[in-house]
């Protein structure tokens, strides 16, 4: 069998956009693709209103916690997600480079993240098919 592949999700404050990536990537149960998530500069906690969106998918976001990015990271990803395209990276990506565009969710309530969250997931669904096809 061979390696799954890590796919790292990285926006800002590792509290919204990519653990929304890497949590419904992991969703999908494909032991094919292995999901992390890190931010450029962490905030403390996973948004709460993100936390609750996932939680409606049955999604246990209790054990994660937001996370710096590091070059160790770059470099052991197969696939690197930028949440937010332009961010300055801690080095350079070994792996492929995609950049997708999503708001950044960290004033929002409930019902926004939820079509984030969904938004998400379509690209999450896309790029997970591509990657085990």
């Amino acid at each position: 069998m061979t390696q799954p592949k890590t796919v790292l999700f990285i926006c800002t404050h590792n509290a919204g956009r990519s653990q929304l990536g890497a949590h419904l990537l992991s969703h999908l149960g494909d032991e094919r693709l292995v999901a992390t998530s890190a931010g450029i500069s962490p905030a403390e906690v996973i948004n709460p209103a993100v936390a609750a969106s996932l939680q409606e998918l049955g999604i246990d976001t209790d054990a994660a916690h937001p996370r710096a990015v590091t070059a160790g990271d770059l470099d052991a990803a197969d696939v690197v997600v930028l949440m937010k395209p332009g961010l300055s990276l801690p080095g350079p990506v070994r792996g492929e480079l995609v950049e997708w565009s999503f708001p950044d969710p960290s004033s929002w309530e409930a019902d926004g993240v939820r079509e984030l969250r969904d938004a998400v997931d379509e690209s999450v669904r896309g790029l997970a098919a591509r990657l085990t096809s």
